[in-house]
């Protein structure tokens, strides 16, 4: 029997992404109920670190052969698998805990590791049956409600885990995650959900090899001056902007003397900013002009954010800026996201989005790695009364404990807005919705060989 028609189109989205959404709840649940569970049975940062590490570095490596094998695959089987993986290591995970009654941090890596690898392919997969799903003028629309389920879920996850964690542990928390993963996948299956046009091979050719489908989105991406130029600028504010995300909860922490209830308030009021941005993304679809939600969008966020953050000395300016900055985000994301759905063709998406989710995503570890030793050894002595930057940036920032992280995020801020700037300066990448043809626009375009014009106006 055939899916009904009713399911197709934004229609069958909204079904998809309501199950993302319940999806979000139950993984953001059990995140903070094992992050809680990790440091009570540690008492170390570091274990929860390594078990962070243990989910990003699988997703981040293994994104090239990921995007190969979405486009060799059924895309929505894979989603459904990857949805089905961490589910399966839930019900693992509860199974230890219902037996032996400890969970061991050994598991617990393994279990990241699992889930990680499977998330490589989630992301290419899901932004791939996207694109043939609804009509490209509704892709703005689609990023923003997906943004608006991340955050939304932010704000309840920790407040219904934390209601549950206390007198009931962590098996009811588990169990509600495998309730919402059984939610998200039966929402993928009764849904149709296109699949792409067979890649021509032409006469007298093999099918690449996946370890040439592996490396396909770099060239892809490497030949197309304007994606590669808007990329470049996504990734350099990634990096930019991580060093002030990684070091604004301890800043905020020395600057009030370890009250976590002001950065409490801080987070939650950041995290409404992201409803707020996912929201408005989810309604209006982004400028006509996608390019100006980007680039503009990351000089607004830059300004109004980590800016803000880094002259205030208080709650209220932190919280502003914190809110300012999320809600500028979903916007960049979802003009962004639009821009690479209506110019990759659909039938290669799975290897380009792998790839660009690549390039974006290995910059936060390098940012982690740099931003600490930068607060404790640089920023922060400097920082100090007498320090040798103290007279200079003092007046904006003050000085003491927290106001060097103050300083790294401003400047975070105030390169953020350059690389916007900057981006929109560059016809080529100013002008990508116009130089490089929409996927449907041509018949060669269908099949991913569309060249990029020559001339760049």
């Amino acid at each position: 029997m055939s899916n009904p028609p009713r399911l197709s189109g934004m229609r069958g989205f909204t079904i998809i992404w309501f199950g993302q959404l319940v999806s979000f709840l139950g993984t953001g649940m059990t995140n903070f109920a094992l992050s809680f569970y990790i440091f009570e049975k540690t008492g170390q940062a570091t274990a929860l670190t390594i078990a962070i590490f243990c989910f990003v570095a699988p997703s981040i490596i293994l994104s090239p052969l990921a995007g190969a094998l979405v486009d060799r695959w059924n895309r929505k089987t894979l989603i459904v698998v990857t949805d089905l993986s961490a589910g399966v290591v839930t019900l693992v995970w509860l199974f230890i805990l219902l037996t032996a009654g400890d969970l061991q941090l050994w598991q617990i890596y393994l279990g990241n590791v699992i889930t990680g690898a499977f998330n490589a392919l989630q992301f290419p997969a899901f932004s791939a049956a996207v694109s043939l799903m609804i009509p490209k003028e509704q892709f703005g629309r689609a990023a923003g409600m997906l943004d608006f389920a991340g955050a939304a879920s932010n704000i309840l996850a920790p407040a219904f885990a934390g209601a549950l964690l206390g007198p009931f542990g962590l098996v009811p928390i588990l169990l509600v995650d495998v309730v919402t993963f059984v939610t998200a996948i039966l929402a993928v299956l009764i849904v149709p959900i296109p699949q792409p046009a067979p890649e021509e091979i032409p006469a007298g050719s093999k099918r690449p090899s996946l370890w040439q489908d592996s490396i396909f989105g770099f060239k892809y991406i490497r030949a197309r001056p304007s994606l590669l130029g808007l990329q470049f600028a996504f990734t350099a504010l990634n990096f930019i902007s991580a060093f002030g995300a990684i070091i604004a909860t301890p800043m905020i922490l020395a600057r009030t003397l370890n009250n976590a209830g002001s950065l409490a308030t801080v987070q939650s009021i950041a995290a409404f900013g992201g409803v707020a941005g996912g929201l408005i993304m989810s309604t209006w679809g982004g400028p006509k002009r996608k390019v100006k939600g980007v680039l503009l969008g990351m000089s607004a966020e830059s300004l109004l954010g980590p800016v803000i953050i880094g002259l205030a000395r208080a709650v209220p300016g932190w919280a502003a800026g914190s809110f300012l900055s999320q809600l500028f985000i979903p916007i960049i994301n979802g003009s962004n996201q639009a821009i690479w759905q209506a110019k990759v063709p659909p039938a290669v998406q799975g290897r380009v989005f792998a790839t660009r989710r690549m390039i974006a995503q290995i910059s936060f570890p390098v940012a982690v790695l740099l931003a600490g030793p930068l607060a404790d050894r640089v920023f922060e002595p400097a920082m100090s009364a007498g320090g040798w930057a103290a007279s200079l940036f003092g007046p904006l920032v003050g000085t003491g404990p927290g106001a060097g992280m103050s300083l790294m995020i401003l400047l975070s801020g105030i390169i953020g807005v350059a690389i916007g700037l900057v981006g929109y300066s560059i016809p080529a990448v100013r002008n990508v919705e116009t130089i490089l043809p929409d996927f449907d626009a041509s018949p060669n375009a269908a099949a991913g060989m569309e060249p990029e014009p020559a001339s760049q106006v």
